[in-house]
């Protein structure tokens, strides 16, 4: 049974950039405690090249919030700071309001497993803008790379069509904290098993592993290597073949498989860790059916991604399952998924309406969404999805069924899509409330589970990982008519040519 599931400290407080200290500080000061902000996180490009993303870091996010106080010792610290101008950093009296803070936010997020895509809430964080800043970094830090990794593991388990992957990158990873994540988030998007033992304790995920090169150098010959580990572990016994010569190997093996089966027991498989895999598994597999052992596995590692696994499994190698370890953990190819935290409505103290807002940049495409976002995917009778579409739940509750049936693509305003014909469901949760988690904490098999028929839903163009289409991601036609206005509105400000003023809906 799992003890505890969590990848990270929980010294969240001080788990944090310092200006999203030095901001509050000036919330504080400036008399906004009771100013309320909206903030969503989101990513603006494909990971890997996919056509999407695998939520992970979800269930993590209402203990970050229960969890973010601050001790004795962390406001001795901050009290400590001095400015790069001189004298203390932080106001006396603002870290003896620290002392007693908790946090009241409320959060809603996409759950584990689910499939997201560019531009799109992942999570939505709403209360005093002071809370919803200061929390910023580590719902960064807990989403960002655990769901990089559970889309890096979707791509390499898709790869291998079935045939389980083991999850080996622990020796590789970024540190302990790393490679807890590596091995949550890579069980929740499909890895059959991980070689961390504490992952396992921790998630209750199945362990594996069996023995290295230095087990057979151990001992004058790899046949009196192999005897002693198949008496050791009978029912749990891999042989590593390549540690000499795999041809050696095999034959070596061969002998223990058929002295193991004189005792009643079975060699399970034998891993190869180097060379020609593709070459080498086939001349195995051709050796051990020869004699009588079509029951042995064949596994295979040595810096495998998904590229190397269809590669092989195209070259029709016999291979049954995999085990990746370094450009998984490290997900080699992209080492960070660039989530974002933006801050989408305001609202004043005594207020009603939410004040949408929205950033911009010469560069187009990092122009934010405004509003209190909220994510409808639709889906065709088969429950296949079709199309994506970011409204603004207090617009639409005001306008009621009328509105919300067309979309326009995020980075397209050509591109209108009608979507009044198909059903759809809310992507957001409730995550927490009132800075309080709303339900237990849900089992990791669920994540799972959930993960895998998404997958499975989709249609199978969106599957080939390596020639990805584009999925529909659209605003709601009156979301996007007020980004518009927002937009021209702040370009006018800019120029000098329009007063200040301020779009509601």
């Amino acid at each position: 049974m799992a003890l505890t599931d969590t990848a990270y400290t929980t010294d969240v407080a001080m788990l944090t950039d310092l200006y999203e200290l030095t901001m509050a500080q000036g919330l504080w000061e400036n008399g906004k405690l009771d100013e309320e902000g909206c903030f969503t996180a989101f990513y603006r490009d494909h990971p890997f090249g996919s056509a999407f993303a695998v939520m992970c870091g979800t269930a993590e996010l209402p203990e970050l919030v229960e969890s973010l106080r601050f001790t004795a010792e962390d406001i001795a610290y901050l009290a400590g700071l001095t400015a790069p101008g001189g004298g203390a950093l932080f106001n006396p009296a603002f870290l003896e309001y620290l002392r007693d803070f908790r946090m009241h936010v409320d959060i809603d997020a996409v759950p584990e497993g689910e499939l997201v895509f560019p531009r799109e809430p992942m999570v939505r964080v709403t209360g005093s803008a002071l809370e919803c800043q200061l929390v910023e970094t580590a719902l960064l830090n807990t989403i960002n790379f655990q769901t990089l990794v559970a889309t890096k593991t979707a791509r390499v388990v898709q790869a291998a069509k079935g045939r389980p992957v083991a999850e080996f990158g622990l020796r590789r990873a970024q540190g302990p904290d790393g490679g807890l994540a590596v091995a949550r988030a890579s069980y929740v998007a499909g890895c059959a098993s991980t070689s961390n033992v504490l992952a396992g304790r921790r998630y209750g995920i199945p362990v594996f592993g069996t023995h290295a090169h230095s087990w057979v150098m151990s001992f004058d010959s790899e046949l009196e290597a192999f005897r002693a580990f198949a008496r050791s572990m009978p029912n749990n016994c891999t042989l590593l073949i390549d540690t000499y010569d795999v041809r050696e190997g095999v034959e070596n093996a061969i002998v223990v498989a058929k002295e193991m089966e004189a005792r009643g027991e079975r060699l399970s498989a034998i891993r190869i860790d180097s060379g020609d895999l593709a070459k080498l598994s086939g001349y195995v597999r051709s050796r051990f059916d020869e004699e009588g052992l079509g029951y042995v596995k064949i596994s295979v590692s040595n810096d495998l991604d998904e590229y190397t696994i269809q590669s092989l499994l195209d070259q029709g190698a016999p291979i049954d399952s995999f085990g990746v370890g370094t450009k998984l953990a490290t997900c080699y190819d992209q080492p960070a998924l660039g989530g974002v935290y933006k801050l989408t409505a305001r609202r004043r103290a005594g207020e009603a309406a939410w004040t949408p807002v929205v950033k911009l940049s010469e560069q187009p495409y990092k122009r934010t969404i405004p509003g209190i976002q909220q994510v409808r995917r639709y889906e065709d009778g088969s429950g296949t999805p079709v199309c994506d579409m970011i409204y603004d739940e207090a617009y639409l509750a005001g306008e009621g069924a009328s509105r919300g049936s067309t979309l326009v693509a995020v980075n397209d305003a050509a591109l209108v899509t009608d979507v009044s014909g198909y059903a759809y469901r809310e992507l957001l949760q409730p995550c927490a409330r009132d800075g309080r988690a709303v339900a237990p904490r849900e089992d990791l098999a669920l994540a799972r589970d959930r993960c895998s028929k998404a997958l499975a839903s989709l249609d199978p163009a969106y599957k080939r990982f390596l020639y990805p289409q584009s999925y529909v991601v659209g605003m709601e036609s009156g979301l996007a008519r007020v980004r518009d206005e927002l937009v021209r509105e702040r370009m006018a400000e800019a120029s000098g040519s329009l007063p200040w003023k301020t779009t509601k809906f």
